[in-house]
């Protein structure tokens, strides 16, 4: 059963919205805030009169939205790009182009402007995107294009990219790639120090350039990095979940963008599955079998039962995977992750 069927339209993640506009997206100035993202995809899944139950146990975890600084424009954006104390300016500007251009046109002007830097807060930058492009392409609103708004300054303020790279030769499938990236040495504390430690990852899709083939690739790479985490997911179990969810991210973005970026799209989402990869691989996989196969819509029971954000959100992308592996990996992920209070 494909859960996506159920969507609500009682307005209730336009609620949700609202409540959590009013916070930052980040908290101890560095913490991604995952609330948008855990309720736009329960929304999605037809779990919609969940998200305030849902938001009032995360409700400690948010915090003011920043003060401003000074406004981003058109003629200083490079200058703004990448610094985390202009969030408030960033969020700003795409609030004001939204409200005066088509919100397609605004996500295809900024999207190549922002894919390089799909690493910033650890990958949640381009994930609170994924959802955003999710939400208001299911309907347009003006709660759900704030939350593009904020999503897209988010991104903006933490852009950051990685460059030096050495290329190793990789193998043809996308879970062979994945098993062909090399770990970091360890030593590395923080996701920042720990990217910084990533030297050599294996080419895959690199000579893609149909529109097409993209699409059918970043769907292959989505797939096996899910269903990597129930064998792999222990070597981190909340980092490695962005393996799979980043490039889910871009995956679920590219309908509303022009072709000609989707080929550019995979290439940074293979990049950034892969140094996540990296960063938190195990010493030694394991095997994993489920203990008892369940439906998807009992899966996501557990995942809201749970109540862990980064359980959700890649029980939201086993979902959208939507195989047996990829619904054993969500259940994995609610053995290995501590339950929210």
């Amino acid at each position: 059963m494909d859960t996506t069927e159920m969507s609500d339209t009682s307005g209730h993640l336009e609620e949700a919205l609202e409540r959590v506009h009013a916070s930052g997206p980040e908290r101890q100035g560095w913490l991604s805030n995952h609330a948008p993202m855990v309720v736009e995809a329960l929304a999605a899944h037809g779990q919609a009169s969940s998200v305030h139950r849902w938001l009032d146990r995360y409700q400690d975890r948010l915090e003011d939205f920043p003060d401003r600084t000074a406004p981003v424009t058109d003629d200083n954006w490079r200058s703004a790009l990448g610094d985390p104390r202009r969030i408030a300016d960033w969020t700003d500007h795409f609030s004001r182009t939204l409200a005066e251009r088509p919100w397609k046109d605004v996500l295809a002007e900024w999207w190549p402007r922002l894919l390089p830097g799909l690493y910033g807060g650890a990958t949640h930058t381009v994930i609170r995107v994924g959802h955003a492009v999710r939400a208001v392409a299911a309907e347009e609103n003006a709660p759900r294009r704030t939350e593009l708004a904020h999503a897209l300054g988010y991104w903006a303020a933490r852009h950051q990219t990685v460059t030096g790279l050495v290329s190793l030769p990789g193998p043809a499938t996308a879970g062979q790639a994945l098993d062909a990236v090399p770990a970091i040495e360890p030593g590395h504390v923080g996701f920042r120090n720990r990217l910084a430690a990533v030297r050599r990852l294996p080419v895959w899709a690199d000579e893609v350039t149909d529109p097409d083939t993209a699409k059918e690739r970043l769907a292959d790479l989505v797939r096996a990095a899910t269903h990597r985490y129930a064998t792999h997911g222990h070597g981190e179990p909340t980092m490695l979940v962005h393996a799979a969810t980043a490039p889910n991210a871009v995956l679920r973005t590219l309908d509303s963008l022009p072709r000609d970026q989707w080929a550019p799209s995979l290439h940074a989402a293979w990049r950034a599955s892969a140094a996540v990869t990296a960063i938190y691989a195990p010493v030694e996989p394991v095997d994993h079998a489920p203990p008892t196969r369940l439906a998807p819509e009992e899966v996501l029971e557990r995942a809201l039962a749970h109540g862990d954000e980064h359980v959700i959100k890649l029980t939201d992308t086993a979902l959208d995977v939507g195989d047996e592996r990829a619904l054993a990996a969500a259940l994995r992920s609610v053995e290995l992750s501590e339950p929210r209070a």
